[in-house]
C-alpha cells in the first residue's frame, strides 16, 4: 500500500468524529423514544388548530388574468380589491392556490370562495367546490388583512 493511500485512509477516518456520529444517532433514538412514549401513553396533541364556529362570512370571486393579477369581486361583479394594489398581493397568491387546486380536481375556476371569520378571531378561506379550507394563521398581519377586509 502506498503512502498516499495510507494518508487518505487516515484522513477519511477522521472526517467526522466518532463522538459526533454517536451523538447524532443518540439524538435520533431519543427523539423516536419520546414520540413513541407520547403516542402510546395517549398524551393529547398540543398546538393543533381546532375549527371554531363561523361568526361572519362573505362569498367572493377571485378572477385572475394572464399577468397574475387577481381581482376580488362581489357575486354581482362589484370590484372589492385587486392584487396589484398596495399590500394586496396575497390575493394573487391565494388566487393561484385556489385555481391550481380546482385545475387538479377538474372544477370550474369561476365559482366563488367563502371568506370566514371564526369566533376565535381566525380568518379562513373556504372553497366549497374542492373542499379546501385554508386557515390564515402564520401568514402575517398584512396577508390576513387582505382577506379580513372583506368581512369588515
Amino acid at each position: 500500500m502506498s503512502q498516499l493511500e495510507q494518508q487518505m485512509r487516515h484522513r477519511d477516518k477522521e472526517m467526522v468524529p466518532t463522538l459526533l456520529v454517536k451523538a447524532m444517532f443518540g439524538l435520533m433514538l431519543a427523539t423516536t423514544g419520546i414520540v413513541a412514549y407520547a403516542q402510546w401513553s395517549g398524551t393529547p396533541d398540543v398546538g393543533v388548530l381546532e375549527a371554531a364556529p363561523i361568526e361572519k362570512s362573505r362569498e367572493i370571486v377571485l378572477i385572475g388574468d394572464r399577468s397574475g393579477v387577481y381581482t376580488a369581486q362581489e357575486l354581482d361583479g362589484t370590484v372589492l380589491a385587486v392584487s396589484s394594489d398596495s399590500k394586496a398581493g396575497f390575493l394573487g397568491v391565494m388566487g393561484r392556490v385556489v385555481d391550481r387546486e380546482r385545475m387538479l380536481q377538474d372544477r370550474s375556476s369561476d365559482a366563488p370562495i367563502t371568506v370566514v371569520r371564526r369566533t376565535n378571531g381566525n380568518t379562513a378561506i373556504l372553497d366549497e367546490t374542492t373542499g379546501m379550507a385554508v386557515e390564515l394563521i402564520g401568514y402575517g398581519a398584512d396577508n390576513v388583512a387582505a382577506f379580513a377586509q372583506f368581512l369588515d
